[in-house]
Order: structure tokens, then C-alpha cells, then sequence
């Protein structure tokens, strides 16, 4: 995982308490969509570092539609879009949809959906058909600017995360590193035939299959969301087709 910068941890350090006030604020004014878009923008520049007048775009066209933001780092391509429902309201699919919906038209792989308030942070492809990841969720009245974590959480989202394509870093590493991988590589022979390995040196000449084993760590070791959920079945296809091309190759 990428470590943050001095310069944008002095920088979070300062302007995460600052925005928390201003959003309450906002909040208990309860000010519509407009105004929400006003602050989120304000947030993208001196929170997360981006150009106020080159690199943040309002109402970017898309094909007859407009998406409340825009993100162009090179002042031509956009990087992430941004769409904004008012502060007090609660984000729910259907905005959801709409964002992804215009990164999906747009070619564009990073979608932001928020009130000021709630971020959520999606990967979109398409192949075919239109998929998309919850990458990153928070809540910006939540974190702390001085702790670890959240600096990690908000990094992620800055412009100096984006110019070193850090976003993509963490997001291959949250594929690869979380409990459905690890449940996947579990189910597996070879992780079976290590877990005998180990129990017959603790028990020299204990009889037990690997098979046996197996069963065990799916039935009574493994919760249910881990083996039987649709990211843990894709998880799982993903380990074995990757251990059946590196037993191919050898």
C-alpha cells in the first residue's frame, strides 16, 4: 500500500477538521443539491489537492446529460466524474446507476457518488456488459485528518494518488489481499495438503486425507459469506484457473 506524502498528510491534517465543521453546518441548513456541489467542489481542491480552475470541470456534458464533476488532471482527458446529491440526502442505487451510467458512456473507470457527506468510490468496466466495484466508502464527518487509516482512505482519492496511478495500486491490491481471496486459496488442494503436512508433524503418523481437510475448512472453519457469496465463488475460480497455468507451466 502506498505510504501518504508529508506534504499531503500536513495537508489533510489541516483541512479534514475544517470541512467536518462546514458540512455540519451545511447539513443542519439542510442546503439543496446546488449548493452541495459548491462544497464538494471546494473539497476536491483544498482537501484532495486538485486545481480549482484547471483540473475540476462542472457540468460535464455527456451525451445530452450533464454529471454535477468532472476530474481532467492533464486538462483534456477526464479521470473520474462526480456526481452530487444534496446533503441531506441519502445516496441510494438509482444515483448509483446514474453515475455509472455516464462513466460507462464516457469510457471513463473511476466514478465518485456523493453528498458531501457519504463518498463512494466505484470502479466501472465494461465488457459487454456495464460492471462496476465498490472500491472505497466513507463517511467524511467520521475520520480523523491525523489518523493513519483515514489519511490512507482520502489519499487514495487525491490528485497525487491519481498522478502516480496509486488508485489502481490499492485497488489491485484490495483484489488480491481480503477474505475472499483467502477463503479462495483455503478451499484449495495444495492449501489442504500444507494443513496435513503440519497436523502430522504435530501428530507424527496421524491419518488423514487432504480431502478430509478440505471439508473441514469449507464446512466448519470458513464462514458462509466466504465460500458461498458471488465475490467469494469468482474469487475462487480466479485462484484456480491461476494454479492450474502455473501447473500447466511447470
Amino acid at each position: 500500500m502506498p505510504s501518504v506524502p508529508a506534504t499531503v498528510s500536513k495537508r489533510l491534517s489541516a483541512t479534514v477538521p475544517r470541512y467536518q465543521k462546514n458540512l455540519q453546518f451545511l447539513r443542519d441548513r439542510d442546503v439543496n443539491e446546488a449548493d452541495t456541489v459548491v462544497i464538494v467542489a471546494d473539497m476536491l481542491s483544498e482537501v484532495f489537492g486538485y486545481d480549482k480552475y484547471t483540473e475540476i470541470t462542472r457540468e460535464y456534458a455527456i451525451k445530452g446529460t450533464y454529471c454535477d464533476i468532472a476530474i481532467k488532471r492533464d486538462g483534456a482527458n477526464v479521470d473520474v466524474l462526480v456526481e452530487v446529491k444534496a446533503i441531506g440526502l441519502e445516496l441510494k442505487d438509482i444515483h448509483l446507476r446514474q453515475v455509472i451510467n455516464y462513466a460507462s458512456q464516457s469510457g471513463i473507470t473511476w466514478a465518485v457518488l456523493t453528498n458531501g457527506i457519504h463518498w463512494q468510490v466505484h470502479r466501472v468496466s465494461v465488457d459487454g456488459t456495464v460492471n462496476h466495484e465498490k472500491f472505497l466508502e466513507f463517511n467524511f464527518l467520521e475520520l480523523s485528518g491525523r489518523k493513519k487509516e483515514d489519511q490512507q482512505a482520502l489519499f487514495t482519492l487525491c490528485k497525487r494518488a491519481l498522478d502516480k496511478d496509486y488508485i489502481t495500486e490499492v485497488y489491485e491490491y484490495k483484489q488480491s489481499v481480503n477474505r475472499y481471496a483467502i477463503g479462495a486459496i483455503l478451499q484449495t488442494g495444495e492449501a489442504s495438503a500444507l494443513v496435513r503436512r503440519i497436523l502430522r508433524k504435530i501428530k507424527p503418523g496421524l491419518k488423514v486425507t487432504s480431502e478430509e481437510i478440505g471439508i473441514l475448512i469449507e464446512s466448519e472453519v470458513l464462514r458462509r459469506e466466504v465460500t458461498q457469496s458471488e465475490e467469494a465463488k469468482s474469487m475462487l475460480r480466479r485462484v484456480k484457473r491461476a494454479l492450474s497455468i502455473k501447473r500447466k507451466a511447470r
